[in-house]
């Protein structure tokens, strides 16, 4: 079933802004955005998060002209953190951190519903600025599982197995704890330098 923010005419959403104090101006709102991402997304009201973020409602709208847009666009800015932060780190670590960052992929899905609904139903459609956003995500989220794990097939399988887990935990299929247990291993078996580098029964 699409969501209806997906299925719906709104008007197209602006592009990122380049300039200092706008883009100051749109972190704050992704930044307010983060409280909300953590209830359902029926939730995400955008006048609420407009106050809270001290920002005219019309000046939330014009780049995120829905809940959806807003919610997609939140953890595109998650993952770019996680890539910022990955690139400082050590190359002979990478191996090593691959665990630790697909976990906190995992986390941030399990923990953030309405960013989740946002990409469990999300569907590529023709001509629509959401479409654009998910195949941002999808390839920003394997670049940065991919440099990682050093392989762009065992980057995918490890994505597509957090969707898998998150979709688990959500029905109560299994406990946020075996589904830990699960991706730990599975991120040991798909990249060598991980399971050298790490023990399953370390903690996330």
């Amino acid at each position: 079933m699409l969501m209806p923010e997906t299925i719906s005419d709104h008007p197209p959403m602006a592009a990122r802004p380049s300039a200092p104090r706008q883009r100051l101006r749109y972190t704050r709102i992704l930044e307010s955005a983060a409280a909300f991402a953590r209830k359902g997304l029926d939730s995400v009201e955008l006048a609420e998060v407009a106050a809270k973020a001290d920002v005219p409602l019309g000046t939330l709208y014009r780049y995120f002209p829905s809940p959806t847009h807003l919610m997609l666009a939140l953890y595109r800015h998650q993952l770019d953190e996680l890539q910022a932060g990955a690139r400082t780190g050590p190359a002979r670590f990478r191996g090593r951190a691959l665990p630790g960052l697909v976990m906190e992929i995992f986390h941030m899905r399990v923990m953030q519903p309405a960013v989740e609904q946002c990409l469990s139903r999300g569907v590529y459609l023709p001509d629509r600025d959401t479409t654009a956003l998910l195949r941002e995500i999808d390839a920003l989220a394997e670049k940065v599982v991919g440099a990682a794990a050093t392989d762009a097939v065992a980057a995918r399988v490890l994505l597509l197995t957090v969707t898998g887990l998150v979709q688990s935990v959500r029905n109560r299929r299994l406990s946020l704890f075996e589904a830990e247990e699960d991706l730990k291993k599975a991120c040991a078996r798909l990249s060598p330098g991980a399971e050298a580098g790490f023990t399953l029964s370390q903690s996330a």
